[in-house]
């Protein structure tokens, strides 16, 4: 559920209409429900009720700081995969505590600087990078608290592009390695083994991959307990999806009862990373029509949100729900609505049954909060698009709309 909902004809962001919000901000602009983020983490966080826990917002999702310290501020922490988003959880006041640094290729700086913080845990994809951690601690004084990602050859069923759990992956350490790794920490000086990662997918559809995933990583754990290697963080990463079109994925009660059912008894704090589940459909990307154009072999709406805005329908094929901001009743047409970038893989929509629309009024773009505008670019020098929370009649302005002078700051 989320709380972008039609009354008296036209669409609303909980309590404040969503044309008001174009014509305050202008376009194209994300909108985000505080309500619906809220809902969202707590039906994760309250699926684990009865073990030890830790619900970690995935930052790649979306990184806006208002955001983040809100999920802060309801007890998230954070999975991290850079030192950029490291800085962001923590100017966001995330306690360092609660953050998880996942991601291939960590570097230098960005290890010293989550040492600095004192995090919770990295998790470890490969053993050249365990011994660079090792080194980079023991070369602080510090111990860093580790945990090895591993790739479990679970089929996860999602798009060839999202999918991270397959030994054809580039995530991740199979068990044959990851034994060896465990037996390297346990024995380094600035090195504590205190966790295990994995992380298949994301917009998974089904709860079996979960399940099969954390079978072998128990199994594992457990081998690893008899050989005195002591886990006790189990990180079963994010990847539950959402709804964009008919998709019915499983509710995270659903998920939650079934890592309750496996893991009751076992004295491990869980953790979880969910992102797209929490942020996705708590946004939307309003956009407005600036021409409507008819070929013979096809109708285009163009519009003022590009690739740039949202490029999940270019990078992936993805659907995306597209509603008139106004409805006004007009007859249904197939078409292609199109951003105003020079490619011909800029769009938000193709073939798509949609009522005729005119130059000037408003679409609104659903399920757009995650990976949507973290995955943006000023491609063709268009600047960013600006961010706003609504909470009830509140609106926040959470990120200024770009200028042309922001598109030239950083070069001399």
């Amino acid at each position: 559920m989320n709380y972008f909902e039609y009354h008296d004809g036209e669409l609303w962001a909980e309590a404040v209409a969503v044309s008001e919000l174009a014509a305050q901000y202008g376009t194209p602009l994300y909108i985000y429900s505080a309500k619906t983020l809220t809902r969202h983490f707590r039906a994760f966080d309250n699926s684990l009720a009865g073990l030890a826990h830790l619900t970690c917002f995935s930052a790649k999702a979306n990184s806006n700081l208002s955001l983040l310290r809100l999920l802060g501020e309801l007890g998230a922490g954070v999975d991290i995969v850079s030192g950029g988003e490291l800085y962001r959880a923590l100017a966001a006041g995330i306690d360092p505590r609660k953050i998880v640094f996942s991601g291939v290729g960590k570097q230098d700086h960005e290890i010293e600087q989550a040492l600095d913080a004192q995090i919770l845990m990295f998790n470890v994809e490969s053993v050249q990078e365990l011994e660079r951690i090792g080194a980079i601690a023991q070369r602080k004084h510090a111990v860093a608290h580790v945990g090895m990602r591993i790739n479990p050859d679970v089929d996860p069923k999602t798009h060839p592009y999202i999918s991270t759990g397959l030994r054809k992956n580039k995530f991740g350490l199979d068990m044959l390695e990851a034994a060896g790794a465990y037996s390297m920490a346990a024995k380094h000086p600035a090195l504590d083994p205190v966790g295990m990662d994995c992380h298949i997918g994301s917009q998974l559809t089904q709860i079996a991959p979960f399940t099969e995933a954390l079978e072998k990583l128990l199994a594992f754990s457990g081998r690893l307990q008899a050989s005195g290697i002591d886990i006790r963080y189990l990180d079963l990463g994010g990847g539950l999806g959402i709804t964009y079109d008919e998709e019915c994925p499983p509710l995270p009660q659903e998920l939650g009862r079934a890592i309750v059912n496996s893991l009751s008894g076992r004295e491990l704090t869980v953790i979880l990373e969910p992102g797209r589940a929490i942020a996705g459909n708590a946004g939307i990307l309003v956009t407005r029509v600036i021409y409507t154009k008819t070929r013979p072999a096809k109708n285009f709406v163009i519009v003022d949100a590009g690739m740039n805005d949202l490029v999940r329908p270019s990078l992936y094929q993805a659907f995306h729900r597209i509603g008139e901001v106004i409805p006004q009743g007009r007859e249904k047409h197939t078409m292609d609505v199109v951003g105003p970038i020079c490619e011909s893989s800029d769009f938000l929509a193709q073939e798509r049954s949609l009522p005729a629309v005119r130059p000037g009024e408003l679409l609104a773009v659903f399920s757009a909060g995650a990976y949507g505008f973290s995955m943006s670019s000023q491609y063709n020098a268009r600047p960013r698009a600006a961010e706003v929370i609504v909470d009830g009649e509140k609106v926040v302005l959470a990120r200024r709309r770009e200028t042309y002078k922001d598109l030239v700051a950083l070069e001399l």
